[in-house]
């Protein structure tokens, strides 16, 4: 399939209001549904919505917001998630959802690839908020790395925001054959007037930005942005003047493989969703000229080193992993666990004579319900040798 129907939302969230933000997405992929879209775009944190408050306003200020937002953050496994697995697999279409995810006691900026049968084919994280937004939300590991999808429309790619300004995290998505790119954003106001503030945090430098990702690229991009509206100001911790500029804050658009636009917003405070049919072959005519990461690169002298390893919040360390098969081995000791906790420097009774290692250990702290063993490590100062190397 090549001739696609493609769809980039620009609206207004449910400010910090999870039943109302996913009642809006419902609607919103109904809608396109209904249109005949194939693929839907979502802004950056579409649910709750992005709060500029954090740029205008002090932590104080915003501390009872922020516990808010915390709480009407949207979990990946939730009641929520799948009414709207279940709305996109009835409209039969495939989504990038921009949201605000809450794992445990943490935020992150995520983006959910749900495909036409309703499943989460893949999750991200922005692997880098930027500057303030790192007071909320946390980082993407390494299997956010991987941005790009198969669908039965091409294949899909997604990056959030500021993603869009690392050069290497660009590459990486082009190096896996991204085809139409969902290039997620908060609300971006213009130049204020009277104030110093950069121009790359503008909603001209956000666009231009996501253009040169399709001429970079040779993809497909669906620019998806927020409005905010004059009424919602309160809500949010904010006021009108300086920075924001309500109602205001949407620069969605359509690119081409080449950098053209096909179709954008009339203004920045029009809520729809925007629409154009495209053909994946043009791509070819851009990559005929120009493949990044083909006939237009040089690995020979410049390539890109990736870790595509998920770092781990416990890691075993290789002596403690040789110290737990030995503990494996202990007589009356349990047969099998999966992972050990060090107890401090609590001694439980020996049972072994290991000159090295002098550890010990006893079968009545296996926990069964954790299938946990507790160990008490303490190393000999007269082994020959006393110090344990990873």
């Amino acid at each position: 399939m090549t001739q696609v129907r493609v769809g980039a939302v620009q609206a207004e969230p449910g400010w910090v209001d999870l039943a109302a933000s996913v009642a809006k997405t419902i609607a919103l992929i109904q809608e396109a549904g209904a249109k005949g879209i194939n693929v839907l775009g979502f802004p950056e944190v579409w649910i709750p919505g992005y709060l500029w408050t954090m740029w205008t306003g002090s932590v104080v200020d915003n501390m009872e917001l922020m516990h808010q937002y915390i709480a009407n953050s949207l979990r990946r496994d939730s009641p929520e998630m799948r009414s709207i697995q279940q709305a996109v697999k009835e409209a039969g279409l495939f989504i990038v959802l921009g949201h605000s995810e809450r794992d445990g006691g943490s935020l992150y900026m995520a983006q959910s690839f749900i495909n036409p049968a309703g499943e989460i084919v893949h999750h991200r994280r922005k692997i880098k908020p930027t500057h303030v937004e790192r007071s909320i939300w946390g980082e993407g590991q390494a299997e956010s790395l991987q941005t790009v999808v198969d669908s039965p429309f091409g294949r899909i790619g997604g990056l959030n925001c500021w993603e869009h300004l690392q050069p290497l995290l660009r590459f990486y998505e082009y190096s896996q054959g991204v085809q139409i790119h969902v290039a997620s954003w908060p609300p971006e106001f213009p130049a204020p007037k009277g104030l110093k503030w950069p121009f790359h945090e503008t909603d001209v430098a956000s666009r231009n930005a996501s253009q040169f990702f399709a001429i970079e690229g040779q993809a497909f991009v669906l620019v998806c942005t927020q409005v905010v509206k004059e009424e919602s100001l309160q809500k949010q911790n904010l006021t009108q003047g300086g920075v924001i500029q309500a109602p205001g804050g949407g620069f969605s658009a359509i690119f081409g493989p080449d950098g053209a636009c096909l179709v954008e917003a009339s203004s920045g405070s029009e809520e729809c969703i925007l629409e154009a049919e495209i053909d994946l072959q043009d791509i070819d005519y851009a990559k005929a000229m120009i493949d990044t990461v083909g006939h237009y690169s040089r690995p020979d002298l410049l390539s890109l080193k990736v870790n595509t390893q998920t770092a781990n919040k416990a890691k075993m360390s290789k002596a403690l992993g040789s110290f737990v098969e030995k503990a494996k081995a202990i007589k009356n000791g349990p047969s099998k666990f999966t992972s050990t906790a060090v107890e401090g420097s609590r001694l439980i009774p020996s049972r072994t004579k290991d000159a090295e290692f002098q550890f010990r250990v006893d079968a009545s702290h296996y926990d069964e319900k954790t299938k946990r063993l507790n160990v008490a490590l303490q190393v000999n100062s007269q082994a020959k040798s006393p110090v344990l190397k990873d």
